[in-house]
């Protein structure tokens, strides 16, 4: 039998395989607007696939092939056969996506992943194969070695974009939830979050509580810079009144974090007895205050005793 690289034939849709699927992402969307395509154009150009184990397994052409069984009579692709190793079919799955800029950083780094560790190449040697620089390799590579498994998954779904996904690789697996749900929380510019993140290097315990609670705050001590800005929407007073309602309730948020700490910090008894009238007034002053501000309609029924 003849070589067969580069003959385009048609080919039952069960006769395509999708081991290489993995390295593509799900498109849900996609893959309805190419069922719309293919039922008022038709194919208009070959999927790509090559022989594995004595069977064709797509390599482009998965949004096809899933929207495919959609259209009435379409029962057959036409397939362009390529005769490829594995190493070259693996970049062949990004050659043949990138010239309609469709692949994604994720995608390029499973890809990545498998040439180095399934296939047994270099970084250079992968670098070589896909016509790349080696640290575009290690970046690629870093999503996937570096990032916990939660993170991943949110880069999977497109709910975090690659470049925080990089910033995030900067930091141990454990800490890398707690900044992301940071950064949402708080509407972090990339900058910002380069900041937190590098006050996170190296700051014990009590430290890298106040930056995930405050981490405005905490970066412009680092900078140097006042922790308050004026808010145009106010007055002068109503400047000053959110100032310092900032500032106590930052106190408040570093002595939750503080007494959530184990070990010396664990009160007695007799401690929780004496600081309970301190817990009752701060309790009857913020109720105070709360009325002085917004009238008597924002005080608390409760007051903490």
């Amino acid at each position: 039998m003849g070589s067969e690289n580069g003959v385009v034939r048609p080919v039952a849709l069960a006769e395509l395989g999708q081991r290489y699927r993995r390295y593509r992402l799900a498109d849900a969307h996609g893959e309805e607007a190419m069922a719309g395509s293919l039922r008022r154009w038709g194919q208009l150009a070959p999927v790509a696939a090559c022989v594995r184990e004595g069977r064709l397994e797509l390599l482009d052409g998965f949004k096809r092939w899933t929207a495919a069984p959609q259209v009435t009579g379409l029962a057959r692709l036409s397939v362009r056969v390529l005769e490829v190793d594995e190493p070259r079919a693996k970049a062949a799955i990004l050659g043949l996506n990138q010239e309609q800029g469709v692949t994604r950083e994720l995608e390029e780094a499973w890809v990545v992943q498998g040439l180095v560790r399934d296939d047994g190449m270099t970084q250079v040697e992968a670098a070589q194969l896909l016509g790349r620089h080696k640290s575009w390799v290690c970046r690629r590579l870093a999503l996937l070695d570096k990032l916990s498994v939660e993170v991943k998954e949110d880069l999977r779904l497109g709910l975090l974009g690659p470049s925080m996904a990089r910033q995030l690789t900067r930091l141990p697996a454990c800490n890398q939830e707690a900044v992301l749900a940071l950064t949402r929380r708080e509407a972090l510019t990339a900058a910002e979050v380069s900041g937190v993140i590098t006050l996170l290097h190296g700051a014990g315990a009590e430290q890298a509580a106040f930056v995930l609670a405050q981490p405005r705050a905490a970066l412009a001590q680092a900078r140097n810079l006042p922790t308050a800005l004026r808010d145009p929407r106010l007055s002068g007073a109503g400047n000053w009144l959110a100032k310092h309602l900032k500032q106590a309730l930052e106190g408040l948020l570093r002595l939750e974090h503080w007494l959530r700490t184990p070990g010396e910090r664990e009160l007695t008894a007799q401690d929780r007895a004496i600081v309970q009238p301190l817990l009752a007034q701060l309790g009857d002053e913020a109720s105070l205050v709360a009325e002085l501000t917004l009238g008597p309609a924002a005080a608390p029924e409760g007051k903490i005793r």
